[in-house]
């Protein structure tokens, strides 16, 4: 009997997978262990391998999405006769999917609607019919797809036989005044709209979404909107660490530690003392985790990935710097595996590289806490009773407060603000 193949679930997020392109054809043997398909995710483009024997005797679908459980191929015997099997596994997806239809039908039916009361309002009196002009894009001077242009202006173009589209208003909010109606009499090419120069290699307009897209959309708005966050900021004196910093560097040529390193092992043995941040909310009970897993946030084109680096607080600053760059690298060229980016406790989002001096981030499920990074930034500050420049960082921590209180979370970051502030603390 010919086997049939199905989408399978490639992370623990997947929901759809899109097939990017078939790397066998129909008609083609096919071993166990050969690639079929390389497939996209939510997390990273994957192959597809085989676990049957025989001929590739059906392709589902070419390229595009396909559903969790969705039928994409069948391998069987050459010639055999697979349309009878074919069209009852197809029977059995549609009435599936018509289950989960009904469910989700129920579960809507199930939540209560708000009675709302409409007035009825009567019709406005009706006014002179105003002449309605073509409007060009990127006109400053339009709202709404009307052009903004005074009374007296509207009536000088119209006898004119002017468009208002294409003079530039000089008025409040890009206005069409009298004066510029008489400029653009008096000389047209002076008066025109410029056109908007627009970058070469852009794509405008609409574009599909993404895999990677559609699941941080999910899950990052399942985030905001379930999990009640609140956000607490410290500023960080960075002085000394910039000192160990070179330090470290100087006495190991090979390595070159980041501040984000740096920060990540400041976090670890602060989340040692504080385990009620190192924890994940679960519905029915709070679990507290032992190890301590750190999410670093990785930006890449189509997006953000995640990948965590296990066990922070046995790990040294060049042990660290070494794992996060590899799975930096492996996330850039989409090839991080499930088991990279999974087990996450906590997670550091850096966006100080940027120029960005303080942000908010939202909180990566299932953590109770994520850490956003601002640049290092030289500023005056008082020490000693005197006016000096320091080096200054600003660290906010983004909580959830289901698990985390506002006391517990300032306690967190007043002993994060101690490690960077003398670094001995954690280097030792």
């Amino acid at each position: 009997m010919a086997e049939i193949i199905k989408m399978p679930r490639l992370s623990d997020t997947m929901e759809e997978g899109n097939i990017v392109g078939w790397l066998k054809n129909v008609g083609d043997t096919v071993e166990p262990g050969d690639v079929l398909a390389e497939v996209e995710t939510d997390k990273a483009t994957m192959e597809l391998e085989s676990f049957h024997n025989g001929t590739l005797l059906y392709v589902g679908v070419k390229e595009g999405p396909v559903a969790v459980d969705g039928i994409i191929a069948i391998i069987g015997k050459e010639g055999e006769d697979y349309k009878a099997q074919l069209k009852e596994a197809e029977e059995e997806v549609a009435s599936k999917e018509k289950v989960e239809e009904e469910v989700q039908v129920e579960e809507k039916i199930a939540i209560p609607v708000e009675k709302k009361i409409v007035i009825e309002q009567k019709p406005a009196a009706s006014k002179a019919p105003t002449v309605v002009h073509h409007i060009q894009q990127g006109n400053s001077s339009t709202s709404n797809g009307r052009v903004k242009a005074s009374p007296l202006a509207r009536q000088m173009a119209e006898k004119a036989g002017i468009l208002l589209s294409q003079i530039a208003g000089s008025g409040d909010n890009g206005r069409i005044v009298k004066k510029d109606v008489e400029a653009y009499i008096n000389n047209p090419g002076a008066s025109r709209m410029s056109v908007p120069q627009l970058l070469p290699d852009v794509e405008y307009g609409s574009i599909p979404v993404s895999q990677m897209r559609k699941v941080i959309a999910r899950r990052l708005g399942e985030s905001k909107f379930s999990a009640p966050h609140f956000y607490l900021t410290v500023e960080v004196n960075m002085d000394m660490a910039i000192e160990a910093r070179k330090g470290i560097n100087e006495m190991n040529p090979g390595t070159k530690v980041s501040f984000n390193d740096m920060v990540v092992k400041a976090s670890a043995s602060a989340l040692r003392l504080h385990p009620f941040v190192n924890a994940s909310w679960l519905g029915e009970s709070i679990e507290i985790h032992k190890e301590i897993n750190i999410g670093v946030a990785v930006a890449i084109p189509e997006g953000l990935m995640v990948p965590v680096v296990r066990n922070v607080d046995t790990l040294n600053l060049a042990q660290i710097n070494a794992q996060v760059k590899h799975l930096a690298g492996k996330a850039r060229e989409k090839k991080l595996q499930p088991d990279e980016m999974q087990g996450n406790t906590f997670t550091i989002s850096n966006l100080g590289m940027l120029g960005i001096e303080e942000f908010t981030a939202i909180i990566n499920p299932p953590d109770a806490c994520i850490l956003a990074v601002g640049a290092i930034i030289q500023k005056p500050i008082v020490k000693n009773n005197e006016i000096t420049i320091g080096n200054m960082m600003k660290l906010t921590l983004s909580c959830d407060h289901r698990i985390v209180d506002g006391a517990k979370g300032a306690e967190f970051l007043g002993t994060l603000k101690k490690n960077l502030e003398n670094p001995f603390r954690f280097l030792g």
